[in-house]
């Protein structure tokens, strides 16, 4: 079983950066890949950064440049982050990280991220 816990939103303003982390309690060494996806009020869900296996991460062409998604691994704890530069407010939504296996993914609670203009 694994478990996945979202932290790190909040409100901005256009152009500041944030942060966000994604605790997996339990093991994804067989993991095919994680991702990171946001939903906008009214939108449907849309993938923002998709990290594979094999450590290539592909990015929404509205976020290239400016996310970055990135892995720690820290004893039994492992930590998916992605880092939010220059924020707009078309970046506003929840977002949800999501690990993926062979057979079943799981995802986090999600968190809310709002940018002003």
């Amino acid at each position: 079983q694994l478990h996945l816990w979202e932290f790190g939103g909040g409100l901005l303003q256009a152009g500041a950066p944030l942060r966000l982390s994604c605790a997996a309690f339990g093991s994804i060494n067989a993991a095919n890949g994680t991702g990171w996806y946001r939903q906008a009020p009214g939108k449907e869900p849309e993938s923002v950064a998709l990290r594979l296996f094999t450590g290539t991460t592909n990015y929404a062409d509205s976020v290239k440049g400016r996310f970055t998604s990135s892995f720690s691994r820290d004893n039994a704890k492992n930590t998916i982050y992605l880092q939010m530069n220059d924020l707009k407010p078309e970046d506003t939504g929840v977002y949800y990280c999501n690990v993926r296996f062979i057979f079943q993914e799981y995802w986090g609670q999600g968190t809310q991220v709002t940018v002003s203009s």
